[in-house]
């Protein structure tokens, strides 16, 4: 097995790495999480990697695991670049995300309730409140309103990158419509097939009960009284990016997959899905569509996306919508500085995971720092998502920082700047070998009530496939690779 050619050989006969890797430490040694698999990956043939990653490739398109790729041709769609070489993360680790993750959720989906109705977070001063309530992403539409549950956020996917053993951060929380849980069990699958000797060995804590426990989400989350909720999963349709993933979470969930024309409310304010056998009440709706496109008499009034009267039925809780609208505001990256924070004022806790230092653009102070050192930073759009609207300042051409300067001095508050932090890596097949690449981690949280939240032991791993590269979107050239989380 060849390393990477720019890195040379560590003494175990992988790569050399400059910043944290996940598996080969700076003297060469191996992590204890991956010792097995290095123990392995020794006793296999050179072309091993190269000869499962093939296989792969023809398994992920018998599946048609495709995503769209945006500002490329029109409707251009290609299958998500996969590595063969497992994440592997220790369970003291996974253990403490997990907790992590948790506590944050739970503040995260207190401070929706109380930005909606009462605002004491607001009125104390903790956050500012221009900052929600001037913020283009508050739904003013849904003031005063408490989902069935108290519950805003059932499905959330929080970015977590790593930069030392014991040091995580959280990118970025995910509270509208998360997406990438498909490809976490689908890679999972895929490894399964391809390295069932591996399974035998490795202790790796399961996956594919997700599907039922996000069912078991979706009816938690019904009206009260409703005792048999039928659930169903709202498309936006085959043209969206991500139609595959909405297409196999309904069919491993047994749910229907519907569109807005498969829906109509009636005039006693309730939603009815159009079978053959008849109109079918609808319960829940786990929407993949965003709000400004759910009800044309409300929202947007050219979508032909949505269902008219939808807001009209949930605001009367006569169905339940899955995440509850109005959640934008809270994942908004102008928002995301004040989590500690909140985790602070609602739960009277210390954060257990940090976010990276931010820069605010709005405070004239960070505005001006951010300005005189924009080549050392990492510049974000509040609303952007994708890795679009990004400038990586280390990486950037003097023509991108003189073009984001002007930018950010138009709209201060249409950016945040971060610094750019040295993202772990792991190990990852190229064509020279294997070689170290930057990734991050999604988790995926489900919430049952305001005290309960549930992961299941993965997590979607994203990774950046150009060298030194560390924008790991598949939208901009970025892979995923199994996540695997090891037994105690």
């Amino acid at each position: 097995m060849s390393g990477n050619s720019n890195d040379g050989y560590a003494e175990g006969g992988f790569y050399k790495t400059s910043s944290y890797d996940e598996m080969i430490g700076a003297d060469g040694s191996v992590s204890p999480a991956y010792a097995l698999y290095e123990k392995w990956l020794k006793t296999q043939p050179p072309e091993i990697l190269e000869q499962r990653n093939k296989q792969a490739d023809v398994l992920f398109r018998r599946m048609g695991i495709t995503f769209a790729v945006y500002g490329e041709q029109t409707g251009v769609e290609r299958l998500i670049p996969f590595d063969p070489i497992p994440r592997v993360l220790a369970n003291a680790e996974w253990e403490r995300l997990n907790v992590g993750i948790c506590q944050r959720v739970k503040a995260l989906n207190r401070f929706l309730q109380d930005v909606y109705t009462t605002r004491d977070i607001l009125r104390a001063g903790v956050v500012p409140q221009d900052l929600i309530l001037q913020n283009t992403e508050y739904t003013a539409e849904v003031e005063g309103f408490t989902p069935p549950n108290g519950v805003h956020t059932h499905i959330s996917g929080i970015d977590i990158v790593r930069v030392s053993p014991d040091r995580f951060y959280v990118l970025e929380d995910n509270l509208r419509c998360p997406s990438g849980v498909s490809y976490m069990l689908e890679d999972r699958e895929v490894m399964m097939r391809l390295f069932p000797d591996l399974f035998k060995t490795y202790n790796v804590l399961p996956v594919n009960h997700y599907p039922r426990e996000l069912k078991r989400t979706l009816e938690s989350s019904a009206p009260d009284g409703v005792e048999n909720p039928r659930c169903v999963l709202f498309t936006p349709g085959i043209y969206n990016s991500a139609y595959f993933e909405h297409a196999f979470l309904a069919s491993e969930m047994g749910i229907e997959l519907v569109t807005g024309q498969d829906l109509f409310v009636d005039s006693d304010d309730c939603v009815y899905m159009r079978t053959v056998e008849g109109p079918e009440k609808v319960d829940v709706i786990y929407r993949r569509i965003d709000d400004k496109f759910l009800d044309p008499e409300v929202f947007r009034k050219d979508s032909l996306l949505g269902c008219a009267g939808l807001y009209r039925a949930a605001m009367k809780k006569n169905v339940t919508l899955v995440n509850a609208i109005g959640n934008g505001v809270c994942d908004d990256k102008s928002v995301y500085p004040y989590v500690p924070q909140m985790i602070e004022f609602y739960l009277g806790e210390k954060p257990i995971l940090s976010n990276v230092p931010t820069y605010t653009l709005a405070k004239p102070d960070d505005c001006k720092y951010v300005l005189e050192h924009l080549s050392e930073l990492v510049v974000k759009e509040t609303h952007g998502s994708g890795g679009y609207g990004m400038l990586i300042g280390p990486k950037a051409s003097k023509a991108d920082l003189d073009l984001f300067r002007e930018k950010i001095k138009a709209n201060p508050d249409h950016y945040i700047a971060q610094p750019t932090l040295a993202l772990s890596s792991s190990p990852t097949l190229q064509a020279e070998g294997v070689a170290p690449r930057h990734v991050d981690l999604r988790p995926f949280a489900l919430m049952r009530n305001p005290d309960e939240v549930v992961l299941v032991p993965g997590a979607l791993t994203r990774v950046a496939l150009r060298e030194g590269s560390l924008v790991v979107n598949s939208s901009q050239g970025g892979g995923t690779k199994d996540t695997w989380v090891l037994g105690a």
